[in-house]
């Protein structure tokens, strides 16, 4: 298994999105998207699909070196003593990469892992959008913070038992989201 992916999505015989689409089924490894496709619903199409950053061309390879390491470096944070976290339903296993509620397997892409591992690790405090894409993507990306907004939306989708009423992952209006329980 590779370590990380760095995808075109204008590959000659089938598309980008259609490897993400088949991919991401199973995904352990991080995948980056080079591309030449500028546009915003290209770029959150492309994380929507599971895809971890997102470069446009022209990059440079410093630029381009800097987020492989950052998406690597995210990979390697498992501090001991915080690989298995637990709150209400929900269990994150760093060390396996896995996530349950209420004892169904959850299957999370590297990003939605990492938010949510971020999120469960310190319940009930509130983190900026910008301080979330930091952790994700390393203190080097200057990113789209409404990033975030689309992990969470997929979390969501994945862990709570009702999506438009979140049990778990509260958004706090105007500054970000926290890890809570409304039980």
């Amino acid at each position: 298994r590779p370590d990380l992916i760095i995808l075109d999505l204008m590959m000659p015989e089938m598309s980008g999105y259609d490897f993400l689409r088949s991919y991401n089924r199973e995904a352990v490894t991080p995948v980056i998207i080079l591309t030449a496709r500028l546009e915003e619903n290209d770029k959150v199409l492309g994380l929507e699909l599971g895809a971890d950053d997102y470069v446009t061309k022209p990059f440079s390879p410093r630029e381009l070196a800097a987020r492989v390491r950052a998406v690597l470096r995210r990979l390697e944070k498992l501090g001991p003593g915080q690989n298995l976290l637990r709150f209400g339903e929900v269990i994150v296993d760093r060390s396996g990469r896995m996530v349950s509620v209420s004892g169904q397997p959850i299957d999370l892409t590297p990003s939605e892992f990492e938010l949510l591992a971020t999120l469960i690790s310190a319940p009930g405090r509130v983190f900026s959008r910008l301080e979330l894409l930091d952790h994700l993507q390393g203190t080097a990306y200057e990113g789209y913070e409404r990033t975030i907004d689309v992990h969470v939306r997929n979390l969501r989708t994945k862990i709570e038992p009702d999506p438009s009423n979140p049990q778990y992952i509260e958004t706090v209006y105007g500054v970000g989201y926290r890890f809570t329980s409304k039980e």
